[in-house]
């Protein structure tokens, strides 16, 4: 990516520089460890800096070339790759997930203020489209409710060292759902049965489907499933301010340690990944993931080949609810804002920035990741905007909605 001056682009310089002392300012704080931003405008590097540290016990810092857990900024790669079939003929959105995967064959819900797990009514298979936007009665472990209570009991994560996709897949199947499909949107592992989909469709491993498909490409070669060979030293630690478990949010309390080791970089199982999760298994660079954004915000061209349609894209990036993500009655974590939000397929679409209380254009696509990852595609501005850091879980701090308004403080033109 070329560099250019960020007036040129129509930047203030001068404003662009309050990132830095943010960001600065989360690390002296002890909030992140280290985190890094990358800005571009019209297809151009505009902005990039990077602070603090990626290892605190081994005072290594968070540097261009840090490796980090994408966590959710997965499932949009996953989206990507599911879209290219459908551009395909090889599935279409209304298919039923049983179509590919038969334990969903018999589907039952929970009845609406059921008390237990078995308390069940029969219902509707979820469709792909339904899994893609999260309104299929799946769940999360780290949600309310009696599926994510059942669903963390099972140990339903779909971490990196847990099996193999397809089993755990089939686990998940033989629980309920939550509701029934289409009723309510609650944040959900559906995007890791969608990486199943796509094994079956192509008889090919999500991770053989990535490298070959999205990541060759597009030259995201610093990302994987795995740490990729060679990056392990560039690996960052994760870090948290909560006691016990960083991803039981249901159980979450604040600990006196703001940022206490949680998955140290050299015994992580990102390090050597059986599990390839659609939802939240990738590691990579931030320049590696803004390669995918840009290409996002090109309507899906790529320097090796055009991977979507323009019109596929635009697509995706409609709101495919029938309001907001507020207005379907969550009761889940989510990654963004729920008033003002409605969803895409990959990604959150900003309707109305006003509601959603944070700078930005109507259409603004994005996601986040666990460890406080983010990122934006702004295409009325022509933006393109990453931020990585690993502190778990996400909903520590309102970064990202500061970073917005940062970001738009130095747009002047």
């Amino acid at each position: 990516m070329r560099v250019a001056k960020p007036e040129d682009r129509g930047l203030d310089g001068t404003r662009l520089d309050r990132i830095g002392t943010w960001m600065r300012a989360y690390v002296d704080a002890r909030r992140y460890p280290g985190s890094s931003v990358l800005i571009a405008r019209g297809g151009e590097e505009v902005f990039f800096h990077a602070t603090g540290l990626r290892s605190i016990e081994a005072g290594l810092p968070f540097a261009r070339d840090t490796v980090v857990r994408l966590y959710s900024m997965t499932k949009p790669v996953t989206t990507v790759a599911a879209m290219m079939l459908v551009e395909r003929g090889l599935f279409h959105l209304d298919a039923p997930v049983s179509d590919f995967i038969p334990a969903f064959a018999d589907c039952h819900a929970l009845v609406p203020g059921a008390k237990r797990i078995d308390q069940t009514e029969p219902c509707a298979t979820p469709t792909l489209h339904q899994i893609m936007t999260h309104t299929s009665g799946l769940s999360y472990p780290f949600n309310p409710g009696l599926l994510p209570q059942a669903m963390d009991e099972e140990e339903l994560l779909f971490k990196p060292d847990q099996g193999r996709l397809a089993a755990m897949v089939d686990r998940v199947a033989r629980l309920p759902l939550a509701f029934a499909p289409g009723r309510r949107w609650e944040y959900s592992v559906g995007i890791d049965v969608l990486g199943r989909v796509i094994e079956v469709v192509t008889g090919r491993s999500l991770a053989e489907v990535f490298a070959e498909e999205i990541f060759a490409p597009l030259g995201m070669t610093e990302t994987g499933f795995s740490v990729p060979a060679g990056t392990g030293a560039r690996f960052a630690s994760l870090y948290t301010p909560l006691e016990g478990d960083a991803m039981a949010l249901n159980a979450a309390q604040a600990g006196s340690e703001t940022l206490r080791l949680v998955d140290e970089a050299g015994k992580s199982p990102f390090e050597a990944a059986t599990l390839f999760s659609g939802g939240g298994g990738l590691v990579g660079t931030i320049d590696d993931y803004m390669r995918f954004v840009e290409m996002l915000r090109r309507g899906g061209e790529a320097a090796g080949g055009r991977l979507l349609s323009p019109k596929t894209v635009a697509f995706m990036m409609r709101n495919h609810l029938p309001g907001d993500i507020a207005s379907m009655g969550p009761q889940s974590f989510a990654e963004q804002p729920m008033e003002g939000m409605g969803f895409g397929l990959g990604g959150a679409v900003v309707l109305d920035p006003a509601r959603a209380r944070a700078p930005g254009s109507e259409g603004d696509f994005s996601w986040g990741g666990m460890a406080s990852t983010f990122f934006w595609v702004d295409r009325r501005l022509d933006l393109s905007v990453v931020f990585f850091t690993q502190l778990a879980p996400s909903s520590s701090y309102p970064a990202r909605s500061q970073l917005k308004a940062l970001v738009h403080g130095a747009v002047v033109k």
